[in-house]
């Protein structure tokens, strides 16, 4: 069987405890819904970080203080902050990256949002992208548009990204890619030339959630998402009780398909990160 890695985005930048009084907001609340969804099958956790009244933060401090309690809490769980730009400075997006998580995101232009443009200037994503490498930080490249996918080959081109980077595409963000099975077909057909050894997942956003991850794993992505920053309900009727509970459904998908759940040697192993005994 197949082994599939469930990433989990705890936070984000967007949901409020009064959308869903589940969504973590301080770093004690972060390391407790983080440990419950290790513990439900997740081996890669997504860590946006908030202020005490939940907007979105670039602390260093917040991200430390996070990022020590999963690796205490949570033996060998890939760790990947996020460099978005939701609500953060643009020259603070990457304070936090001299932590040297596993991973980061790493967003290679620039897109419609509902209510802002989320700007990734060349000159922003070639630092970040500088960053990452000199520490030794694996990027997630953020997919929301095809030509992202060639921003992503131009790093690569620079010497700024390798030829084995994890991909995500995200589907479902409105002004942007819709969740329609045919352009992930594009995109997957697109990613796999520029990168021919690279590995994937896909988020949906919202509602879409489930449907995407259904579509990533008929195609045989290398892992999947789930999580409070991208969908809040289990239905439309009920709100989800936890990251653990969404984290449950990835797990019955992920069976449905006759795949298994990654364990976090194997998710360590298959994103090119450091193995479990050097973390």
């Amino acid at each position: 069987m197949k082994p599939v890695i469930i990433a989990v985005a705890i936070t984000g930048s967007v949901p409020r405890t009064k959308d869903n009084p589940a969504v973590p907001i301080t770093p004690a609340e972060q390391i407790v819904s983080t440990r419950q969804a290790y513990e439900a099958g997740a081996t890669l956790v997504h860590i946006h970080v908030r202020n005490d009244d939940e907007t979105p933060s670039s602390d260093p401090e917040r991200f430390a203080a996070v990022q020590a309690g999963i690796v205490r809490h949570c033996p060998g769980m890939i760790i990947q902050f996020s460099t978005g730009g939701r609500g953060r400075d643009p020259s603070q997006r990457s304070s936090a990256l001299a932590l040297r998580p596993d991973m980061a995101s790493l967003s290679t232009g620039s897109v419609n949002f509902p209510s802002i443009v989320y700007e990734n200037h060349t000159v922003l994503v070639e630092e970040m992208a500088g960053k990452m490498k000199e520490f030794g930080i694996r990027p997630e490249i953020e997919i929301f548009d095809l030509s992202h996918l060639h921003g992503a080959r131009r790093l690569a081109d620079k010497g700024l990204l390798d030829e084995q980077p994890h991909i995500q595409f995200v589907m479902g963000v409105q002004n942007a890619l819709p969740a329609e099975e045919r352009l992930l077909d594009i995109l997957l057909k697109e990613a796999k030339h520029l990168f021919p050894n690279c590995t994937w997942t896909v988020a949906g956003i919202g509602r879409h959630q489930a449907k995407v991850m259904d579509w990533a794993l008929v195609r045989g992505a290398d892992a999947v998402r789930t999580g409070l920053e991208d969908n809040i309900r289990i239905t439309r009727e009920r709100l989800a009780s936890s990251n653990a509970e969404l984290v449950e459904h990835a797990v019955l998908a992920i069976e449905r398909r006759g795949h298994r759940i990654a364990t976090p040697e194997e998710a360590r192993a298959l994103l090119s990160c450091r193995p479990v005994s050097a973390v």
